[in-house]
């Protein structure tokens, strides 16, 4: 006996989503049977709005439900120290982190030419603009320790030489190939601490 067709179109819509298999997409098909309706509301609300609501920052390139992200919006951080991340998600990391006060810029890719990934495809277009419009004195690069975030890193210092802004990049605390969703905060904490100009 299969389940209703409700219920089989929503496990199948779970497993769409990163590390849901059939088992965890079919508990949690079925927990949702046990949300009230307020709950279930909020959910087909929220995932209305996913896609409605939710752009793209114009400065930074982070995620924001305005025109601006409210990092780039709150005038209490150090406007003179730019960090790239990879993706939006790693800002939020940063943030949990409590070690970074300053701006961010989030490149969505890492150059890869084997997966078809090259300079073009990294949103690093606007970055050199922002640098010299708004003085940044330091650019950190926080990218995932992988060849591919070494060429990309290499990539960003070569384009950003004529600007004369500092570099630096994390120190080597994060294991090769670590991905940044799995860096603890100590040792986050520790990479930003000691991070060196990139040569």
């Amino acid at each position: 006996m299969n389940y209703p067709t409700t219920i089989r179109n929503l496990i199948e819509c779970f497993k769409k989503l990163p590390g849901i298999g059939e088992k965890t997409a079919e508990r949690l098909a079925l927990a949702t049977l046990k949300l009230d309706d307020d709950m279930i509301k909020l959910f087909s609300q929220s995932l209305g709005y996913i896609k409605t609501k939710i752009k793209r920052c114009t400065v930074c390139n982070n995620l924001t439900e305005n025109e601006k992200c409210d990092i780039c919006l709150d005038e209490k951080r150090n406007t003179k120290i730019i960090c790239i991340v990879q993706e939006p998600k790693n800002i939020i990391m940063m943030e949990k982190s409590n070690v970074y006060n300053g701006q961010y810029h989030v490149i969505d890719n890492l150059i890869s030419p084997l997966d078809g990934i090259n300079p073009s495809d990294i949103n690093i277009s606007t970055l050199e603009d922002r640098i010299i419009s708004n003085n940044i004195e330091e650019v950190i690069i926080v990218l995932k320790q992988s060849i591919e975030g070494e060429t990309t890193t290499l990539y960003i210092t070569k384009m950003l030489e004529s600007t004369g802004v500092k570099i630096t990049k994390i120190a080597q605390g994060i294991p090769h190939g670590a991905d940044m969703d799995y860096v603890d905060y100590l040792t986050l904490e520790k990479a930003i601490a000691d991070r060196k100009e990139v040569s």
